[in-house]
């Protein structure tokens, strides 16, 4: 899928106090950006930022970082966050597949919300559920690995497992339809609203590993 290219984007983005710049110089001290010891959950795919957001605003004891690598993407969220003018939520506008680069055992949870299936074996390693990205998590938690994943894909929430189980993660919670299950604090994505309304399942899990 193509994004709409939005004129000034980059700028807009660049310009916000939302955005950690340069990263990998904050790799270890994220905690200073936010003034407090506060445990730390990221986003990787913000979208347009409804998830986050949210939690930031239901959960103001957590500090939540948000990874998004599209700017026409990313300035929808700026947009949103300079109306709300919360304290615990930053953004990195930045490509996963260097998130180890970033953090340095001072991670809490991490969400992966609709991430793109790549349907295509031979694009399998770039799924964030490939045993790649599995390894490149272990270093960027705190104490043990946390992670919450949604999907409204069959084969990637397969997929997922068969990695989470062969890389020796426990299965906390697991759902085959999320919205039938009548979670009541489920705090629903963009994706995760349109693909429900048409009728289709909705697919949860969240695991664990000690590290």
């Amino acid at each position: 899928m193509r994004l709409k290219h939005i004129k000034g984007a980059h700028e807009r983005i660049e310009a916000s106090n939302y955005i950690i710049h340069s990263p990998e110089e904050k790799r270890g001290h994220y905690q200073c950006l936010f003034d407090n010891h506060n445990p730390i959950y990221v986003e990787i795919g913000t979208g347009k930022g409804t998830f986050i957001i949210e939690q930031a605003k239901r959960h103001p004891n957590i500090n939540f970082i948000g990874i998004e690598k599209f700017d026409s993407v990313m300035v929808k969220v700026v947009e949103k966050l300079e109306q709300e003018k919360l304290s615990n939520l930053l953004l990195i506008r930045m490509d996963a597949t260097e998130i180890e680069k970033i953090f340095d055992h001072e991670i809490d949870l991490l969400y992966l919300n609709f991430s793109d299936p790549w349907p295509k074996k031979r694009h399998a390693h770039r799924r964030l559920t490939s045993p790649i990205f599995l390894k490149r998590y272990e270093t960027i938690f705190k104490q043990s690995i946390e992670i919450e994943m949604k999907t409204d894909n069959r084969q990637l929430f397969e997929y997922s497992i068969i990695s989470f189980n062969e890389f020796g993660f426990h299965m906390t919670d697991i759902s085959l339809d999320l919205h039938q299950d009548n979670i009541v604090d489920n705090i629903e994505t963009e994706y995760e609203q349109k693909f429900a309304s048409k009728g289709f399942p909705i697919y949860k899990i969240h695991v664990t590993k000690e590290i």
